[in-house]
């Protein structure tokens, strides 16, 4: 109903607007990589931060036609076959969702005469003899602003059953992770010295974990799955037992990539050998923006 709404509202014949969902991120990446797409179009997305970073790696190496809307070199725009170099954020209109769900406009500020992604998308669609209209961000918004009050109710939230809570075994743990403030993500990308406030990683336990490891504050402490392993000094904080936590994506702590996990699953947790250079020295291991001493 709400695509008859929409069709006759833009005055579409019936059937134009697909009737079935649409692939979300992962089933993108999963049919590139599976040679099932014959191109894609990729804007401003770093494969660090999708649930598998080596899923998207693959599926931008496989498939046959690359096209990339960036800022600056990076891991999508290496592999492309075209990249379009688009506007920054001050130089283009738009709009963000925010944390509560609030859309907020922006405006430009400077005109440089730079690209937009609306422009670049449009022109692509233009090849494929689609009138797409989305290269001026003021049209689009009257446009949007302009379509009648939907008579079609919302549809009730699905019932969801609760997960199964996690029972990790002898040697196991519940992993918990999020993204530090300070850490491998593209923003931080050609400044060394913002790099070198991030907080040091470590591997956070609570007591009752670290006495079943037998280890002590700076012990290093080897978290893993099937996939790989990560190595950090243990910290010791109030935190339930049976769980371990990481940094997403910091340096010595790629999570998803190294480990294939994110929060939730079920990791080993074993106390590393502590090498014996770092036994002999005399302090703590600080880290000081990638130095060790």
């Amino acid at each position: 109903a709400a695509r008859a709404e929409l069709g006759e509202a833009w005055d579409i014949p019936a059937g134009v607007i697909p009737s079935q969902a649409g692939r979300d991120t992962d089933g993108i990446l999963g049919a590139a990589a599976e040679g099932r797409l014959g191109a894609l179009v990729v804007a401003g997305m770093d494969p660090a931060d999708l649930a598998d970073p080596r899923l998207a790696e693959t599926a931008l190496d496989a498939v046959p036609f690359l096209v990339s809307l960036e800022l600056r070199m990076s891991a999508v725009s290496r592999r492309a076959d075209v990249v379009f170099p688009v506007a920054p954020v001050v130089e283009k209109a738009g709009s963000f969702l925010d944390w509560e769900g609030r859309l907020r406009t922006f405006e430009k500020v400077l005109d440089t005469g730079a690209m937009t992604d609306g422009r670049v998308l449009d022109a692509i669609a233009a090849q494929l003899d689609v009138r797409l209209g989305a290269g001026d961000v003021p049209s689009v918004r009257r446009e949007l602003g302009a379509l009648p009050r939907t008579r079609v109710g919302r549809p009730s939230a699905p019932s969801v059953e609760p997960a199964t809570v996690p029972q990790p075994g002898p040697g196991q743990a519940v992993l918990a992770t999020w993204h530090q403030l300070v850490d491998l993500g593209s923003l931080t990308d050609g400044d060394e010295h913002l790099a070198g406030t991030a907080r040091p990683p470590v591997v956070r336990l609570g007591k009752g974990t670290a006495e079943a490891l037998g280890v002590a504050d700076g012990d290093p402490v080897t978290v893993g799955t099937d996939r790989g392993a990560v190595t950090l000094p243990a910290a010791i904080t109030e935190m339930p037992d049976g769980v371990v936590w990481l940094p997403t994506n910091s340096p010595g702590s790629t999570v998803r990539r190294s480990l294939g996990a994110t929060s939730g699953h079920v990791v080993q947790v074993t106390a590393a050998p502590v090498a014996a250079d770092a036994a002999a020295r005399p302090g703590p291991l600080l880290n000081t923006g990638g130095v060790s001493q």
